[in-house]
């Protein structure tokens, strides 16, 4: 029998694509036991400490916006609105722009404010306005846990991360994944455009959408409806 330990492979490292490391066949199978176990630990820490704000709403968005951006106070005062008129938690993924706006908003109202964070070697540092964090080695597992169970999620302009969060939730509605949640689009000027090209051309031109898919989603820069739409929204079952 061979008793020989296999070589434990530092998690930075076995990150990395497997083709870039060089082991043995024998030490990838214990990399990618390693990497699962990793992983699983991360979903599970993650649903556990969501579950802690039973009733919230999340927001995504550029995190380039800063305090002269008017995107960035519409985000301020609506987060403030929410925390202070509904009592729900703001979650948002805890840096800056956009994400930034709605915890100081949420942070301003004396109201709970999450933000859920990944680890980088340069980047996305906290913002300030968190009252409680949770860091994430793995970008997958923070997606996941940013639309986990919301009751409502609310999209400012963004860029190729807060388009894929977009289309990513509203498939999960039209293929009845999740529960029907309302999906807020905040910022007319960024939107209605992308709005045009979904009907014009998904819709109209290719029929690759049904007419029905588009009510998925809500533009709208009207505070009070926003509210009305989130307070009527059913709080969901994290099971």
């Amino acid at each position: 029998m061979n008793d020989k330990k296999h070589k434990h492979i530092d998690p930075e490292k076995m990150d990395r694509p497997f083709h870039e490391i060089s082991m043995s066949r024998i030490e990838m199978q214990s990399a990618i036991t390693e990497r699962v176990d990793r992983i699983s630990k991360e979903f599970n820490k993650a649903f556990e400490f969501i579950k802690n704000y039973p009733r919230s709403v999340t927001f995504f968005g550029s995190a380039r916006f800063r305090h002269a951006s008017d995107h960035y106070e519409d985000a301020v005062r609506l987060a403030e609105r929410i925390s202070k008129e509904l009592q729900y938690t703001v979650l948002t993924g805890g840096g800056g722009g956009i994400m930034e706006a709605a915890n100081k908003g949420a942070f301003n109202a004396g109201g709970e404010s999450v933000g859920l964070n990944i680890k980088l070697p340069t980047e996305q540092q906290e913002n300030e306005y968190v009252t409680d964090i949770m860091e994430f080695y793995y970008f997958f597992t923070r997606k996941v846990a940013l639309s986990f169970a919301a009751e409502a999620y609310v999209f400012f302009p963004g860029g190729f991360g807060t388009l894929d969060e977009f289309f990513e939730i509203v498939t999960l509605i039209q293929t009845r994944k999740i529960p029907q949640v309302p999906v807020i689009l905040h910022g007319e000027d960024f939107w209605k455009p992308l709005n045009e090209f979904i009907r014009e051309n998904m819709f109209e031109k290719h029929g690759a959408i049904s007419q029905e898919d588009m009510l998925l989603y809500h533009i709208t820069e009207d505070e009070d409806e926003i509210i009305d739409i989130i307070r009527s929204a059913p709080i969901r079952q994290t099971g």
